[in-house]
C-alpha cells in the first residue's frame, strides 16, 4: 500500500520537475528584486608602507536588476543596490567606515533545458563609487578618502521556475574592487576588497 501510494507522487514529482519553463525571447525584459551580502575577502592590504594592515567588513543590502534578452540565451544585465556601508579596520582596530554604490553590467548566457532549473554565468564590468567616509579611533579628526574603482565582475547563478514568468534565483558574482586611500590629502596605499557577493532573488519577465 505504501509502495502503490507513493510511486504516483514521485513519477508526479518528477514530471513537474522536468516540464519546461517559459523561456525568454529577443526582446524580452526581466526584472529582479532581492537582497545581496558584500563579502570582502579577507586581508584587504597594507598602507602607510606596509606599517597598517586594512580590513574591510561585510554588509548586505537590497538590490535590483534588470536584464534585456538579445536571444532566448545572451542578455545584458544591469545591477543596482540601495548603498552599503562598510567598517573598516587598521590593525585590528576600527578606524572608519565608508558607503559604497556597485553599478555593474554584465553579459549573461543562460544554459536552456528541459528543466525548471536554468544554470547562467556573465562577466562584465563593475564601476564602485565610495562616498561618507568618515575616520575614527586611532585617525580619528583626519580626512579620510576613497577613489571610485574601475574593475571585472563575474557572474553564476541558478533560476528556479515558479511559473511562466517567475523565478526564484540564487547567485555569486566577484567583483575586482580597488581604491586608492587618502589621508588629508597624502595617499597612502591601496585597499583590494575585491568581494564575493552572495544573494537571492524574485525575477519577473515581461
Amino acid at each position: 500500500m505504501r509502495t502503490a501510494l507513493l510511486a504516483p507522487l514521485a513519477a508526479a514529482a518528477a514530471l513537474a520537475f522536468a516540464t519546461p519553463a517559459l523561456a525568454q525571447e529577443a526582446g524580452d525584459w526581466t526584472f529582479s528584486v532581492g537582497a545581496h551580502v558584500v563579502a570582502p575577502k579577507s586581508g584587504n592590504g597594507s598602507l602607510a608602507g606596509g606599517a597598517l594592515d586594512a580590513d574591510v567588513g561585510n554588509d548586505w543590502k537590497p538590490t535590483i536588476t534588470a536584464e534585456y534578452f538579445f536571444s532566448p540565451n545572451l542578455g545584458l544585465e544591469i545591477l543596482a543596490a540601495l548603498p552599503f556601508k562598510h567598517d573598516i579596520e587598521l590593525n585590528g582596530a576600527k578606524a572608519g567606515s565608508t558607503k559604497h554604490l556597485p553599478p555593474t553590467v554584465t553579459l549573461q548566457y543562460h544554459f536552456r533545458n528541459d528543466s525548471k532549473v536554468t544554470p547562467f554565468v556573465g562577466a562584465g564590468v563593475n564601476y564602485t563609487r565610495f562616498f561618507s567616509t568618515d575616520s575614527t579611533g586611532p585617525i580619528d579628526g583626519t580626512d579620510l578618502d576613497l577613489s571610485s574603482s574601475w574593475g571585472l565582475a563575474a557572474h553564476a547563478g541558478l533560476d528556479f521556475a515558479i511559473a511562466d514568468n517567475k523565478w526564484i534565483r540564487v547567485d555569486a558574482r566577484y567583483m575586482d574592487i580597488d581604491t586608492g586611500v587618502k589621508v588629508n590629502g597624502a595617499d597612502v596605499g591601496t585597499v583590494n576588497i575585491d568581494p564575493m557577493v552572495y544573494g537571492a532573488a524574485f525575477v519577473w519577465s515581461f
